[in-house]
């Protein structure tokens, strides 16, 4: 990992090692993916202020989200099919995390499952939960997510319909990958990937495997792609929180009007996110709904964080310049694992934990905890 600088060093070494279906499932957007894009440029456009003559020969990127200490304001977004990108992905990823002081956060629909994961670390980490037509089993996912002591529950909101990637329906996208015709030469340039996902505990979504569907795949497919639920309403929070006992946090909020609806409910944290251009094509992008979210909730008793193309320290510096009290990432975490596993996670961590003290440092700033908009060039 030493040339490593940057993570687009990571997503060029990930793009090499990964088939080309699983690495689009992480780089590729909806539609026209448009929103895709204006997540990136938009972000790009910020510009910071540059300070001199200001003492920051001592700093502190440390904060803390929805009251647990963490090194840096991040957490590792979550992600489905991680353990496609590497032999049991989501341990590797939590393992890192943790270790670099971090949050993580499990998807419902990873490949290692809740129980997996937790039998592997020794601190908690959080769970993300899709509301399903089946309320019967989402409720169970809350409860062994309980079992497991996660410290949070992130509710997803934004995919009640899911977007049409083009991508993922060119490349056959399927769990776990099959071999066709069209792929098998890709699969065989891929050795130490064929051999790592071959090594991992699971080749199929793990939270899911106690139905009784994941004994076929066609039907375990067909089953999720029927689970999402056209009928959620804001009664489906209520839901949620009147079974979970935690910190609860809301993702997949891109409107103002809903961001007042989200912070109503009195959760601990509201996620500003376009899931990574994924879902609506032709969405703002998430950096220019943050501050209007803000202006509108901040203050209150919710914790406004920024998800959508953290992919530098830069990007969590313009996001808490913002507003957001801290940041999620999900493409760069998912680069970053198919690079190197634990490892390249642990690089990825750094790289923005530098970038951010660089960048804090030459806007004369020495403490993440006095970040505002007077650190950018607006």
């Amino acid at each position: 990992m030493a040339p490593v600088t940057s993570i687009q060093d990571l997503r060029a070494i990930a793009k090499r090692k990964v088939p080309r279906a699983i690495f689009h499932y992480a780089d590729r957007g909806s539609y026209d993916e448009a929103t895709l894009r204006a997540n990136k440029a938009d972000l790009a456009a910020i510009g910071l202020r540059q300070r001199v003559m200001i003492d920051v020969s001592e700093r502190s990127t440390a904060t803390t989200l929805i009251g647990e200490k963490v090194a840096l304001p991040l957490a590792i977004a979550p992600t489905g099919l991680t353990g496609l990108f590497h032999g049991d992905g989501e341990i590797h990823g939590c393992r890192a995390a943790q270790a670099a002081g971090i949050p993580f956060t499990l998807s419902t629909m990873s490949i290692c499952s809740i129980e997996d994961v937790a039998g592997a670390v020794d601190k908690p980490f959080w769970f993300q939960l899709y509301v399903m037509r089946d309320r019967k089993f989402s409720e169970s996912l809350i409860e062994r997510a309980k079992a497991a002591k996660c410290s949070a529950l992130v509710l997803t909101l934004d995919l009640q319909i899911q977007g049409q990637r083009h991508m993922d329906i060119k490349n056959g996208l399927s769990v776990p990958p099959r071999l066709t015709l069209a792929n098998a030469l890709d699969i065989a340039t891929k050795p130490h990937w064929i051999a790592s996902v071959l090594m991992g505990k699971r080749h199929s979504f793990g939270n899911l495997a106690v139905r009784k569907e994941s004994d076929s795949l066609s039907t375990l497919s067909q089953w999720i792609a029927g689970q999402f639920d056209p009928s959620l309403s804001w009664k489906d929070v209520e839901w949620v929180r009147s079974l979970w006992p935690g910190k609860l946090i809301l993702k997949g909020v891109l409107d103002v009007e809903d961001a007042k609806i989200a912070a109503a409910t009195g959760v601990d944290a509201i996620v500003v996110s376009n899931h990574g251009g994924r879902q609506l094509d032709g969405a703002i992008s998430s950096i220019k709904a943050l501050p209007r979210i803000v202006d509108a909730i901040g203050g209150g008793t919710s914790e406004v964080w920024f998800d959508g193309g953290v992919q530098s320290g830069q990007d969590i510096l313009k996001a808490r310049a913002l507003g957001a009290r801290g940041c999620m990432m999900g493409k760069a975490f998912l680069w970053s694992l198919a690079a190197g596993g634990q490892a390249g996670v642990a690089k990825a961590i750094e790289i923005m934990r530098r970038e951010l003290d660089v960048s804090m440092a030459l806007t004369g700033t020495k403490d993440i905890e006095q970040v505002d908009r007077s650190v950018l060039e607006l």
